[in-house]
C-alpha cells in the first residue's frame, strides 16, 4: 500500500484507532466526561482529515474500497452526525446512573462500520461495514437494561437483523457462483449477459431483500417502531440518520455502477418498494401516540421519497438523493435530539400528551420542534422542502409519474400528523398539568446541538445554493 492511499484512508484509520484509545484509556481511568472528550475529539479528527483523504484521491485502495468525493461527502455527513450522536449521548447519560464508557467504543465502531459501507466497491466490504455496523447497534440498542423495552428492542434487532445479513449473504453467494468476482464492476461487467440467468437475479433479489431491512422498507419494516422506541433517543438518532443513510449511499454505488435503470425487473422492484414505504410508513404515522414510533414511521416514509429520487437516475439523481439525505439527517437528529434532551433521568418523554403546552413553558424548544417537524412535512423556508423539490424534480425528469402521484398523496397524509404534534405544542393544558409537564433546564451542550441542527435547517432551507454546488461537484460524479 502506498502512502497516497494511506492518506486516502486517513479519515477511516483514525475511526478505527479512536476505540482502541478510549479502551486504553478506561483501562486506567473511568470518566464519562473524559471517554466523551476522546470520542469528540477522533471523530472531530477523522472529519478534519476529510481534505487530505480528498486530495489524495480518487483512488481505488485494494479491491475493496474506492475513495472518491462521493465517498468522501457521505463519509463527512456520517461523521458529522455522529459528533451529534455523542453530544447527545452525553447530555443523556449524563443525568442517569451507571458509566456509560462501553458505549462509546460501541458508537465509534458503528461510525467507522458506516463510513466502510459508503466506500464499499466489493460485496467483502460491504459485509464487514453491515457487520461492524450492526453488532455494535445489537448492544446500543439494549444498553440501558433497566428499562421496560430494551432488552425487547434489542433482541428483535439481533434477530431480524441477522436475518437480514443472511439474505445478503447468500445473495452475494449466488451472484459471485455466476459471476466470478466480488467487485461490483466486475459484476456490472458481467450483468448484462445475466439479465435471464435465475440465480444470477435470485442473488440480487436477496442482496435487495437484505438492503430493504437494512433500510426499513416497506414490506421490511416491522422492527422499525419497536426498536426506536425501545432503544435510547439518541441511539433511535443515530439509527434513523448514520445506519440508513450509509446503505442509502451504497444502494446509490451499486445503482450508478450497475445502472439498474437497464432492467425493467429490478426498476420495477424499487418502484413498488418506494411506493409501498411512502403510503404505508405515512398511514400506519397516524395511528400513533407515541412520538418515537411516529418518527419511526414517518422515516420509512422518508426514504420512500428518497428512493424515488434515486430510481429517476440521471445527473440530478444523485443531487437530489445527498440533498435530501442531508436535510433528513438534520432534521432526524433534530428531533430524536429534542426527545433526548426532554427524557429525564428514568423514562423518556416519548408521549404526545407529555408535549401538550410545551410552548408555554419552554417556546424555543417548542419552536425549534415545530421547525424540525415543518421540514419533515416539507413545508417552503425549511430544508425538507428544498430537498423535497429535488426529489420531486429528479422523479419528473424521469417521468415517474406514478410514483409523483403517490409521493403527492403521501405527503398530505403526512402533513396531518406533523400538525397534530405542533398543535398538541401550543395547545392550553389546565395549569396543574402544565406545572407537571416536562419542562427540563437544557444544559449549553444541549443547546449549542439543538441551535446548530436548527440554524442549518433554516439557513438550507433559504440559502441551498452552497451545498448544492458541492453536491454537483463531489457525488454528481458518482454517475
Amino acid at each position: 500500500m502506498s502512502a497516497a492511499d494511506l492518506t486516502a484512508l486517513l479519515p477511516l484509520i483514525v475511526l478505527a484507532a479512536t476505540p482502541v484509545v478510549v479502551m486504553v484509556v478506561i483501562a486506567f481511568h473511568r470518566s464519562h466526561r473524559v471517554t466523551a472528550l476522546i470520542t469528540l475529539a477522533g471523530m472531530a479528527t477523522a472529519f478534519g482529515m476529510l481534505r487530505q483523504a480528498a486530495a489524495a484521491g480518487p483512488r481505488r485502495v485494494t479491491a475493496l474500497l474506492v475513495i472518491d468525493a462521493y465517498a468522501l461527502f457521505y463519509v463527512g455527513l456520517i461523521l458529522a452526525a455522529g459528533i451529534i450522536t455523542a453530544l447527545l449521548a452525553y447530555e443523556y447519560f449524563r443525568r442517569r446512573d451507571g458509566a456509560p464508557d462501553e458505549f462509546y467504543i460501541l458508537l465509534l465502531i458503528a461510525t467507522a462500520g458506516a463510513a466502510v459501507l459508503a466506500a464499499s466497491s466489493h460485496f467483502a466490504s460491504l459485509f464487514l461495514g453491515f457487520e461492524m455496523l450492526s453488532v455494535s447497534l445489537y448492544a446500543m440498542i439494549a444498553y440501558q437494561r433497566g428499562r421496560e423495552r430494551s432488552d425487547e428492542a434489542g433482541l428483535k434487532y439481533l434477530i431480524l437483523a441477522g436475518t437480514s445479513s443472511s439474505f445478503l449473504l447468500f445473495g452475494m453467494a449466488l451472484v459471485y457462483a455466476r459471476t466470478g468476482t466480488m467487485e461490483f464492476t466486475g459484476i456490472a461487467g458481467s450483468a448484462a449477459a445475466m439479465q435471464g440467468e435465475a440465480v444470477f437475479i435470485s442473488g440480487l433479489i436477496m442482496i435487495i431483500v437484505g438492503i430493504g431491512f437494512k433500510l426499513a422498507l416497506v414490506p421490511f419494516h416491522l422492527w422499525t417502531p419497536d426498536v426506536y422506541e425501545g432503544a435510547p433517543a439518541p441511539v433511535s438518532a443515530f439509527i434513523a440518520t448514520v445506519s440508513k443513510g450509509a446503505v442509502f449511499a451504497l444502494l446509490l454505488r451499486l445503482f450508478a455502477v450497475m445502472d439498474i435503470h437497464d432492467s425493467p425487473v429490478l426498476t420495477a422492484i424499487f418502484a413498488l418498494l418506494a411506493a409501498a414505504s411512502m403510503l404505508i410508513g405515512n398511514i400506519l404515522a397516524l395511528f400513533q401516540h407515541n412520538v418515537k414510533r411516529l418518527l419511526a414511521y414517518s422515516s420509512i416514509a422518508q426514504l420512500g421519497y428518497a428512493l424515488v429520487a434515486a430510481i429517476a437516475g440521471g445527473a440530478l439523481s444523485a443531487t437530489a438523493v445527498s440533498y435530501y439525505l442531508a436535510a433528513y439527517f438534520i432534521t432526524i437528529l433534530g428531533a430524536f435530539g429534542i426527545v433526548s434532551l426532554l427524557s429525564g433521568g428514568e423514562a423518556e418523554a416519548e408521549m404526545i400528551e407529555e408535549y401538550q403546552g410545551l410552548a408555554w413553558r419552554r417556546p424555543w424548544i417548542a419552536g425549534s420542534l415545530t421547525a424540525l417537524l415543518l421540514s419533515l412535512a416539507g413545508i417552503p423556508l425549511t430544508a425538507g422542502f428544498i430537498g423535497k423539490f429535488y426529489v420531486v424534480a429528479a422523479g419528473a425528469r424521469s417521468a415517474l409519474w406514478p410514483l409523483l402521484i403517490v409521493l403527492v398523496i403521501s405527503s398530505a397524509i403526512g402533513l396531518f400528523y406533523y400538525l397534530r404534534v405542533i398543535a398538541a405544542l401550543y395547545a392550553r393544558v389546565p395549569e396543574e398539568r402544565e406545572r407537571a409537564g416536562i419542562a427540563p433546564f437544557l444544559s449549553f451542550t444541549g443547546s449549542a446541538v439543538l441551535i446548530l441542527l436548527i440554524t442549518a435547517l433554516i439557513v438550507l432551507g433559504i440559502h441551498p445554493s452552497p451545498l448544492i454546488a458541492l453536491l454537483e461537484t463531489t457525488v454528481a460524479r458518482l454517475l
